[in-house]
């Protein structure tokens, strides 16, 4: 009885930390790090019976493949875009900043949105400011910041997604 009871506590916890790994991503942090890590704990706890090291094996590479990616697609929208370098810090900056400053609305959610026009606000004053850019070059700098920071993060709730499908399938 006791063990029935251990076995679902544990399951259920397990996946309040795979929630919680998706919802810190809509907030712009790792959360597939925290995803990767509850599948870790959960392995270890009950030795490793149904999360074997190949499934961590997996999770870790579909983690840095995720956050790397995420990365990737805002530096590589924001330079196809003709975007200059200061203009990729401008919206990275920008990014955190509008996460931040619009976390508290739409319940959380906001954190997305800011990120994304962060992003482009970063990139596009950057570019108006720093590098004295004409307004259509900045704006399609902004664009482009804007549109890599969506691609990547669609790229990385995709692949949390998946690692939180992988863990199921282990456990059943």
């Amino acid at each position: 009885m006791w063990d029935a009871i251990q076995s679902v506590l544990g399951i259920g916890a397990l996946y309040l930390f795979l929630l919680g790994g998706l919802v810190a991503i809509i907030f712009g942090l790792p959360g597939t790090f925290v995803i990767l890590g509850a599948a870790a704990v959960y392995g270890w706890a009950t030795g490793f019976a149904h999360i074997t090291g190949g499934t961590l094996g997996w999770l870790t590479a579909m983690t840095v493949a995720a956050e790397a990616l995420e990365q990737i697609a805002g530096v590589y929208g924001s330079k196809k875009f003709g975007s200059s370098r200061k203009a990729l810090i401008g919206s990275i900056v920008g990014g955190i900043v509008g996460a931040i400053m619009f976390a508290p609305f739409l319940l959380g959610v906001g954190a997305v949105l800011g990120a994304f026009f962060g992003a482009f606000a970063g990139a596009f004053l950057t570019e108006m400011i720093f590098e004295r850019k004409e307004m259509r070059e900045a704006l399609r700098s902004g664009y482009g910041a804007f549109f890599g920071r969506v691609g990547g993060f669609i790229f990385k709730m995709s692949l949390a997604v998946a690692m939180v499908v992988l863990v199921s399938f282990r456990l059943w």
